[in-house]
């Protein structure tokens, strides 16, 4: 849990530089894609709205509506540039090794023990295969 709330994070092992690519415009809306490499990965970041929405759903049942849930994507063996590289597409954060560290390990809002009840509900909630 993170200071702006839960970060449900979708790791993937994807080679390549990870950059966002505009297409369209004049004629066409306007579109962005997610791209690692030359492997058009806008469909990842689609997909990484499910797996918050059950998280959203559980800790609403809980009582936890105050709660943030946030979809994220990490690509593993990335080739992420030295400076910058900070990609959000659909609302979803696109993370190196170093940032997704940070934004994990960053203080919160909630007390030990909401953070510990937060932690218990959503156990209950997705108990382990």
């Amino acid at each position: 849990m993170v200071r702006d709330g839960n970060v449900v994070i979708d790791a993937k092992r994807y080679a390549g530089r990870p950059s966002l690519r505009g297409e369209g415009g004049l004629i066409r809306p306007r579109v962005e894609r997610l791209v690692v490499g030359s492997r058009d990965c806008t469909k990842l970041a689609e997909g990484a709205h499910k797996q918050p929405h059950l998280v959203r759903t559980a800790l609403d049942d809980a009582g936890f509506t105050d709660v943030p849930v946030h979809g994220s994507l990490y690509f593993v063996d990335a080739d992420w540039p030295l400076f910058g590289g900070s990609i959000v597409i659909d609302g979803v954060a696109v993370l190196w090794p170093k940032k997704l560290g940070e934004r994990l390990l960053a203080p919160g809002d909630l007390t030990a023990q909401e953070v510990a009840a937060v932690h218990r509900a959503l156990a209950d909630a997705f108990p382990i295969a």
